[in-house]
Protein backbone atom coordinates (compact mmCIF):
# COMPACT_ATOMS: atom_id res chain seq x y z
CA UNK A 1 0.00 0.00 0.00
CA UNK A 2 1.22 3.63 -0.67
CA UNK A 3 0.19 7.39 -1.05
CA UNK A 4 0.44 8.21 -4.58
CA UNK A 5 -0.92 11.75 -4.52
CA UNK A 6 -1.29 14.79 -1.38
CA UNK A 7 -3.63 17.41 -1.90
CA UNK A 8 -4.12 20.34 0.83
CA UNK A 9 -5.87 23.26 0.73
CA UNK A 10 -6.10 25.75 3.69
CA UNK A 11 -4.37 23.58 6.14
CA UNK A 12 -2.25 24.90 8.65
CA UNK A 13 0.22 26.95 6.79
CA UNK A 14 -0.29 25.16 3.38
CA UNK A 15 -2.77 27.27 1.51
CA UNK A 16 -2.51 25.13 -1.56
CA UNK A 17 -0.43 22.20 -2.08
CA UNK A 18 -0.83 19.05 -4.98
CA UNK A 19 2.43 17.09 -4.41
CA UNK A 20 2.83 13.02 -6.19
CA UNK A 21 5.45 10.29 -3.76
CA UNK A 22 7.42 7.62 -4.06
CA UNK A 23 6.31 4.19 -3.04
CA UNK A 24 9.41 3.78 -1.07
CA UNK A 25 11.42 6.31 1.05
CA UNK A 26 10.21 10.33 0.69
CA UNK A 27 12.74 12.43 2.81
CA UNK A 28 10.88 15.77 3.72
CA UNK A 29 13.59 18.29 4.96
CA UNK A 30 12.96 21.80 6.56
CA UNK A 31 13.75 23.84 9.31
CA UNK A 32 11.68 24.24 12.52
CA UNK A 33 8.05 26.28 11.95
CA UNK A 34 8.29 25.65 8.05
CA UNK A 35 5.34 23.41 7.48
CA UNK A 36 7.39 19.67 7.78
CA UNK A 37 5.39 18.37 10.50
CA UNK A 38 1.96 19.99 9.25
CA UNK A 39 2.75 17.72 6.07
CA UNK A 40 3.41 14.52 7.94
CA UNK A 41 0.39 15.46 10.04
CA UNK A 42 -1.72 15.90 7.28
CA UNK A 43 -1.06 12.35 6.21
CA UNK A 44 -1.63 10.82 9.55
CA UNK A 45 -5.48 12.99 9.50
CA UNK A 46 -5.76 11.49 6.20
CA UNK A 47 -5.70 8.09 7.86
CA UNK A 48 -7.79 8.61 10.94
CA UNK A 49 -9.66 11.70 10.52
CA UNK A 50 -8.25 13.26 13.84
CA UNK A 51 -4.59 14.91 14.04
CA UNK A 52 -2.18 13.22 17.06
CA UNK A 53 -1.19 16.60 17.87
CA UNK A 54 -4.30 18.36 18.69
CA UNK A 55 -8.07 17.26 19.83
CA UNK A 56 -9.15 20.61 18.64
CA UNK A 57 -9.82 20.17 14.78
CA UNK A 58 -10.10 23.90 14.42
CA UNK A 59 -6.65 24.04 14.71
CA UNK A 60 -6.04 22.53 11.51
CA UNK A 61 -8.03 25.23 9.15
CA UNK A 62 -5.26 27.89 8.12
CA UNK A 63 -5.95 31.39 9.78
CA UNK A 64 -8.75 33.42 8.58
CA UNK A 65 -10.35 30.17 6.47
CA UNK A 66 -13.76 28.40 6.75
CA UNK A 67 -12.31 24.87 5.97
CA UNK A 68 -9.17 22.45 5.50
CA UNK A 69 -9.17 20.05 3.16
CA UNK A 70 -7.01 17.00 2.43
CA UNK A 71 -7.19 14.72 -0.24
CA UNK A 72 -5.00 11.32 -1.21
CA UNK A 73 -5.22 8.67 -3.52
CA UNK A 74 -3.95 5.88 -2.33
CA UNK A 75 -2.62 2.54 -3.95
CA UNK A 76 -3.96 -0.60 -2.03
CA UNK A 77 -5.23 -4.14 -3.13
CA UNK A 78 -4.35 -3.52 -6.46
CA UNK A 79 -6.37 -0.86 -6.34
CA UNK A 80 -6.58 2.70 -6.66
CA UNK A 81 -8.70 4.82 -4.46
CA UNK A 82 -9.51 8.93 -3.06
CA UNK A 83 -9.90 9.60 0.25
CA UNK A 84 -10.68 13.18 1.60
CA UNK A 85 -10.86 14.89 4.90
CA UNK A 86 -12.42 18.30 4.97
CA UNK A 87 -12.22 20.00 8.43
CA UNK A 88 -15.09 23.27 8.70
CA UNK A 89 -16.83 25.26 11.26
CA UNK A 90 -19.72 23.36 10.61
CA UNK A 91 -17.73 19.54 11.87
CA UNK A 92 -15.96 17.00 9.78
CA UNK A 93 -16.85 15.15 6.34
CA UNK A 94 -14.71 12.36 5.45
CA UNK A 95 -15.32 10.40 2.17
CA UNK A 96 -13.87 7.27 1.17
CA UNK A 97 -13.62 6.40 -2.64
CA UNK A 98 -16.19 9.92 -3.22
CA UNK A 99 -18.76 8.33 -0.84
CA UNK A 100 -19.32 9.85 2.44
CA UNK A 101 -18.67 7.90 5.44
CA UNK A 102 -21.37 8.79 8.64
CA UNK A 103 -19.49 6.63 10.48
CA UNK A 104 -15.47 6.62 11.07
CA UNK A 105 -15.19 3.55 11.61
CA UNK A 106 -16.23 2.71 7.89
CA UNK A 107 -13.98 5.03 7.18
CA UNK A 108 -10.63 4.03 9.54
CA UNK A 109 -8.93 1.32 8.18
CA UNK A 110 -8.72 2.29 4.19
CA UNK A 111 -5.18 3.83 4.97
CA UNK A 112 -2.83 2.09 7.34
CA UNK A 113 -0.61 4.35 9.24
CA UNK A 114 2.32 3.90 11.53
CA UNK A 115 3.54 6.76 13.27
CA UNK A 116 7.09 7.63 15.05
CA UNK A 117 7.58 11.23 16.69
CA UNK A 118 9.67 11.63 18.93
CA UNK A 119 7.21 11.48 21.42
CA UNK A 120 6.41 7.95 20.80
CA UNK A 121 9.81 7.37 22.93
CA UNK A 122 7.42 8.80 26.00
CA UNK A 123 5.13 5.19 25.31
CA UNK A 124 7.20 3.65 27.83
CA UNK A 125 8.06 6.22 30.63
CA UNK A 126 4.95 8.67 29.65
CA UNK A 127 1.54 8.45 31.46
CA UNK A 128 -1.35 5.82 30.93
CA UNK A 129 -3.01 7.77 28.48
CA UNK A 130 0.01 7.41 26.03
CA UNK A 131 -0.05 3.74 26.25
CA UNK A 132 -4.01 3.83 26.28
CA UNK A 133 -3.88 6.05 22.85
CA UNK A 134 -1.18 3.64 21.42
CA UNK A 135 -2.93 0.27 21.77
CA UNK A 136 -6.78 2.21 20.59
CA UNK A 137 -5.44 4.16 17.08
CA UNK A 138 -3.62 0.19 16.38
CA UNK A 139 -6.36 -1.91 16.89
CA UNK A 140 -8.80 0.35 15.54
CA UNK A 141 -6.66 0.67 12.16
CA UNK A 142 -7.23 -3.19 11.65
CA UNK A 143 -10.94 -4.05 13.54
CA UNK A 144 -12.84 -0.92 12.62
CA UNK A 145 -15.31 -2.10 14.89
CA UNK A 146 -13.18 -1.49 17.91
CA UNK A 147 -13.93 2.24 17.19
CA UNK A 148 -17.69 2.56 17.32
CA UNK A 149 -17.52 0.04 20.75
CA UNK A 150 -14.91 2.70 22.17
CA UNK A 151 -17.06 5.96 20.99
CA UNK A 152 -19.63 4.32 22.86
CA UNK A 153 -18.10 3.23 25.78
CA UNK A 154 -16.62 7.33 25.87
CA UNK A 155 -19.96 8.57 25.64
CA UNK A 156 -21.54 6.54 28.61
CA UNK A 157 -18.52 7.09 30.96
CA UNK A 158 -19.03 11.04 30.17
CA UNK A 159 -22.61 10.51 30.87
CA UNK A 160 -22.46 7.89 34.24
CA UNK A 161 -19.44 10.73 35.45
CA UNK A 162 -21.76 13.47 35.34
CA UNK A 163 -24.37 11.58 37.10
CA UNK A 164 -22.16 10.74 39.83
CA UNK A 165 -21.16 14.01 40.08
CA UNK A 166 -25.20 15.33 40.56
CA UNK A 167 -25.52 12.52 42.85
CA UNK A 168 -23.16 13.53 44.99
CA UNK A 169 -25.69 16.82 45.88
CA UNK A 170 -28.14 14.72 46.69
CA UNK A 171 -28.82 12.92 50.20
CA UNK A 172 -30.36 9.57 48.98
CA UNK A 173 -30.60 9.71 44.79
CA UNK A 174 -32.65 7.30 42.97
CA UNK A 175 -29.84 4.88 41.23
CA UNK A 176 -32.07 3.38 38.82
CA UNK A 177 -30.47 5.70 35.97
CA UNK A 178 -27.20 4.98 37.20
CA UNK A 179 -26.98 1.15 37.36
CA UNK A 180 -28.43 1.53 33.66
CA UNK A 181 -25.70 3.62 32.38
CA UNK A 182 -23.45 0.81 34.45
CA UNK A 183 -25.14 -2.21 32.43
CA UNK A 184 -24.50 -0.17 29.05
CA UNK A 185 -20.81 0.97 29.99
CA UNK A 186 -19.73 -2.76 31.13
CA UNK A 187 -21.35 -4.48 27.87
CA UNK A 188 -19.29 -1.96 25.60
CA UNK A 189 -16.18 -2.26 28.50
CA UNK A 190 -15.84 -5.85 28.46
CA UNK A 191 -15.59 -6.14 24.20
CA UNK A 192 -12.92 -3.38 24.45
CA UNK A 193 -10.90 -5.15 27.08
CA UNK A 194 -11.15 -8.67 25.13
CA UNK A 195 -9.96 -7.01 21.82
CA UNK A 196 -6.87 -4.95 23.69
CA UNK A 197 -6.08 -9.07 25.31
CA UNK A 198 -6.24 -10.15 21.51
CA UNK A 199 -4.26 -7.20 20.06
CA UNK A 200 -1.48 -7.62 22.38
CA UNK A 201 -1.41 -11.17 22.12
CA UNK A 202 -0.39 -10.81 18.68
CA UNK A 203 1.82 -7.82 19.15
CA UNK A 204 3.76 -9.42 21.88
CA UNK A 205 4.48 -12.60 19.24
CA UNK A 206 5.75 -10.14 16.61
CA UNK A 207 7.62 -7.79 19.16
CA UNK A 208 9.96 -10.14 21.12
CA UNK A 209 12.12 -11.41 18.04
CA UNK A 210 12.67 -7.87 17.14
CA UNK A 211 13.52 -6.15 20.79
CA UNK A 212 15.92 -9.50 21.03
CA UNK A 213 17.61 -8.46 17.56
CA UNK A 214 17.92 -5.18 18.39
CA UNK A 215 19.56 -6.05 21.63
CA UNK A 216 21.55 -8.09 20.30
CA UNK A 217 20.28 -10.98 22.09
CA UNK A 218 20.63 -9.30 25.08
CA UNK A 219 17.08 -8.66 26.34
CA UNK A 220 13.58 -10.19 26.66
CA UNK A 221 10.53 -7.96 26.46
CA UNK A 222 7.21 -9.01 27.66
CA UNK A 223 4.25 -7.00 27.53
CA UNK A 224 1.43 -6.94 30.23
CA UNK A 225 -2.15 -5.79 30.07
CA UNK A 226 -2.69 -4.20 33.22
CA UNK A 227 -6.58 -3.73 34.14
CA UNK A 228 -8.45 -2.18 37.03
CA UNK A 229 -11.09 -4.99 36.69
CA UNK A 230 -9.62 -8.49 37.79
CA UNK A 231 -9.67 -9.43 34.09
CA UNK A 232 -7.85 -12.23 32.16
CA UNK A 233 -7.06 -12.98 28.77
CA UNK A 234 -8.34 -16.40 29.25
CA UNK A 235 -11.99 -15.13 29.52
CA UNK A 236 -14.85 -14.79 26.96
CA UNK A 237 -17.17 -12.10 26.78
CA UNK A 238 -19.61 -13.54 29.55
CA UNK A 239 -17.21 -14.24 32.02
CA UNK A 240 -15.80 -10.62 31.53
CA UNK A 241 -19.49 -8.89 31.85
CA UNK A 242 -19.66 -10.72 35.08
CA UNK A 243 -16.75 -9.66 36.71
CA UNK A 244 -17.06 -5.92 35.79
CA UNK A 245 -20.68 -6.61 36.95
CA UNK A 246 -19.53 -7.76 40.38
CA UNK A 247 -16.75 -5.35 40.52
CA UNK A 248 -18.84 -2.12 39.38
CA UNK A 249 -21.26 -3.25 42.10
CA UNK A 250 -18.58 -3.64 44.93
CA UNK A 251 -17.45 -0.16 43.97
CA UNK A 252 -20.37 1.64 43.65
CA UNK A 253 -20.36 3.27 47.34
CA UNK A 254 -17.00 4.56 47.10
CA UNK A 255 -17.75 5.80 43.12
CA UNK A 256 -20.79 8.20 44.75
CA UNK A 257 -18.49 9.11 47.33
CA UNK A 258 -15.99 9.92 44.90
CA UNK A 259 -17.97 11.48 42.22
CA UNK A 260 -16.27 9.77 39.42
CA UNK A 261 -15.99 6.02 37.33
CA UNK A 262 -13.30 3.99 39.15
CA UNK A 263 -12.77 1.19 36.91
CA UNK A 264 -12.68 0.28 33.07
CA UNK A 265 -10.65 0.58 30.00
CA UNK A 266 -10.45 4.39 30.15
CA UNK A 267 -7.83 3.41 33.84
CA UNK A 268 -6.49 0.66 32.28
CA UNK A 269 -2.69 0.85 31.40
CA UNK A 270 0.27 -1.56 29.88
CA UNK A 271 3.32 -2.67 31.42
CA UNK A 272 6.48 -3.39 29.73
CA UNK A 273 8.90 -5.92 31.05
CA UNK A 274 12.92 -6.89 29.80
CA UNK A 275 14.67 -9.39 31.63
CA UNK A 276 11.51 -9.10 34.39
CA UNK A 277 11.87 -5.97 35.26
CA UNK A 278 9.56 -3.18 34.75
CA UNK A 279 10.79 -0.96 32.00
CA UNK A 280 9.17 2.23 32.85
CA UNK A 281 10.70 2.50 37.16
CA UNK A 282 13.87 0.68 36.21
CA UNK A 283 14.67 0.82 32.54
CA UNK A 284 17.86 2.76 31.46
CA UNK A 285 16.66 5.04 28.48
CA UNK A 286 18.17 3.22 25.86
CA UNK A 287 16.27 -0.01 27.41
CA UNK A 288 12.72 2.07 27.15
CA UNK A 289 13.53 3.92 23.51
CA UNK A 290 14.87 0.21 22.43
CA UNK A 291 10.83 -1.15 23.39
CA UNK A 292 9.75 1.92 21.91
CA UNK A 293 11.23 1.25 18.25
CA UNK A 294 10.73 -2.83 19.21
CA UNK A 295 7.13 -2.01 19.36
CA UNK A 296 6.95 0.60 16.18
CA UNK A 297 8.70 -2.12 14.24
CA UNK A 298 6.53 -4.67 15.64
CA UNK A 299 3.11 -2.64 14.48
CA UNK A 300 4.10 -2.45 11.08
CA UNK A 301 4.30 -6.68 10.74
CA UNK A 302 1.25 -7.37 12.64
CA UNK A 303 -0.57 -4.91 10.23
CA UNK A 304 0.42 -6.06 7.55
CA UNK A 305 -0.28 -10.18 8.77
CA UNK A 306 -3.73 -8.80 9.54
CA UNK A 307 -3.91 -6.62 6.50
CA UNK A 308 -1.90 -8.37 3.74
CA UNK A 309 -0.13 -5.33 3.27
CA UNK A 310 2.70 -3.27 4.70
CA UNK A 311 1.17 0.26 6.40
CA UNK A 312 2.84 2.98 5.85
CA UNK A 313 5.69 4.51 8.36
CA UNK A 314 5.67 7.66 9.34
CA UNK A 315 9.00 9.10 11.28
CA UNK A 316 8.58 12.44 12.07
CA UNK A 317 11.53 14.49 12.99
CA UNK A 318 12.59 10.84 15.32
CA UNK A 319 15.70 9.70 13.54
CA UNK A 320 17.80 12.48 15.16
CA UNK A 321 16.52 11.17 18.49
CA UNK A 322 17.82 7.87 17.67
CA UNK A 323 21.66 6.40 18.34
CA UNK A 324 23.34 5.23 14.88
CA UNK A 325 22.86 1.87 15.96
CA UNK A 326 19.25 2.11 16.48
CA UNK A 327 18.48 4.28 13.19
CA UNK A 328 20.35 1.93 11.22
CA UNK A 329 17.99 -1.02 12.49
CA UNK A 330 14.94 0.99 11.66
CA UNK A 331 16.06 1.85 8.18
CA UNK A 332 17.06 -1.45 7.24
CA UNK A 333 14.06 -3.57 8.63
CA UNK A 334 11.60 -0.98 6.64
CA UNK A 335 14.17 -0.94 3.38
CA UNK A 336 12.48 -1.72 0.17
CA UNK A 337 8.67 -2.96 1.65
CA UNK A 338 7.32 -0.22 3.43
CA UNK A 339 6.44 3.46 2.23
CA UNK A 340 7.97 5.60 4.14
CA UNK A 341 8.24 9.26 5.20
CA UNK A 342 10.82 11.01 6.85
CA UNK A 343 10.90 14.40 8.25
CA UNK A 344 14.34 16.02 9.65
CA UNK A 345 15.96 19.28 9.54
CA UNK A 346 18.95 17.56 8.08
CA UNK A 347 20.46 14.47 6.34
CA UNK A 348 23.68 15.07 7.63
CA UNK A 349 25.27 12.25 9.71
CA UNK A 350 22.73 9.75 8.74
CA UNK A 351 24.83 7.13 6.51
CA UNK A 352 22.02 4.67 5.16
CA UNK A 353 21.74 2.95 1.55
CA UNK A 354 17.53 3.62 2.00
CA UNK A 355 18.02 7.67 2.43
CA UNK A 356 20.66 7.59 -0.19
CA UNK A 357 18.41 6.31 -2.79
CA UNK A 358 14.96 8.58 -1.22
CA UNK A 359 13.19 11.22 -3.20
CA UNK A 360 13.51 14.81 -1.01
CA UNK A 361 11.40 17.35 -0.77
CA UNK A 362 12.37 20.54 0.63
CA UNK A 363 9.90 22.64 2.99
CA UNK A 364 9.92 26.86 3.27
CA UNK A 365 7.00 28.76 4.55
CA UNK A 366 4.40 26.24 3.56
CA UNK A 367 5.69 25.59 0.08
CA UNK A 368 7.17 21.92 -0.53
CA UNK A 369 9.96 21.47 -3.54
CA UNK A 370 11.16 18.44 -4.94
CA UNK A 371 15.19 18.12 -5.67
CA UNK A 372 15.94 17.54 -9.06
Amino acid sequence: MHLEQLTLKHYRNYEQLDITFDDKVNVIIGENAQGKTNLMEAIYVLAFAKSHRTPRDKELIMWDQEYAKIKGSVFKRKRHFPLEIVTSTKGKKAKLNHLEQKRLSDYIGALNIVMFAPEDLNLVKGNPQVRRRFIDMEIGQIQPAYIYHLGQYQKILKQRNHLLKEYQRKQNPDLTMLRILTDQLIEHAATIVQRRFKFLGLLRDWALPIHEGISRQLEKLEIAYNPTADVSKDMDLSMLVRVFQEKFQEIEKRELERGTTLIGPHRDDLIFYVNGKDVQTYGSQGQQRTTALSLKLAEIELIHSEVGEYPILLLDDVLSELDDYRQSHLLHTIQGKVQTFVSTTSVDGIEHETLKKADVFYVQEGSVTRAN
